[in-house]
């Protein structure tokens, strides 16, 4: 696989004020994904699969969750937030795409929302380039690659407790389901 030729895309750090006082921010998680995105052993460790995204569990700092991904090309994870916990993804190979919602929806109470003009934000990160955020933060990630496997690394504090996913059509969002762990552990 061959490195970009193109700058990455600037790295976003969140406000330190987005994360509770007890274990990483935000910031420690985005800097522990791009320290890990950086080293090729870990990286090479991962079986890649033409079809399926493939993961491995990491050990993450400070007793956070952390998972190394394989994105074959054309896949993505649809709308998702996690819950409480605030996390951070790092591009260690290829590019992935954000798309995000600029807004804090409600946590709960709510099955469909229509969403206001102007909270769609989209991100570019190729290798090298990662991506901080807070609780409840309502996104998808997308290897937009019609032919190249992208592979990132993802940490999340405190250790995921669940994560909804949702459907969009235009402004309409729509709760569609709960994980908890046992679901993809």
């Amino acid at each position: 696989m061959s490195a970009p030729t193109h700058a990455p895309a600037p790295t976003h750090v969140p406000s330190p004020s987005v994360a509770p006082a007890s274990g990483p921010t935000a910031a420690e998680l985005l800097a522990f994904a791009l320290r890990t995105a950086a080293d090729p052993a870990v990286v090479d460790s991962l079986p890649l699969d033409p079809e399926g995204r493939t993961w491995i569990r990491l050990e993450g700092p400070g007793g956070s969750e952390a998972w190394l991904i394989g994105w074959p090309p054309g896949t993505g994870t649809g709308w998702h937030d996690h819950a409480e916990s605030r996390g951070a993804f790092a591009t260690a190979r290829g590019r992935l795409t954000e798309h995000s919602l600029s807004v804090r929806l409600p946590s709960e109470g709510w099955q469909s929302l229509e969403l206001a003009d102007g909270v769609d934000r989209t991100r570019a990160l190729a290798a090298g380039a990662g991506r901080g955020f807070g609780e409840h933060h309502v996104h998808e990630v997308l290897n937009e690659s019609g032919t190249e496997h992208a592979v990132s690394v993802h940490a999340y504090y405190p250790p995921l407790p669940l994560i909804r996913r949702y459907s969009r059509s235009g402004p309409v969002l729509t709760l569609e389901q709960v994980e908890r762990p046992a679901d993809w552990q």
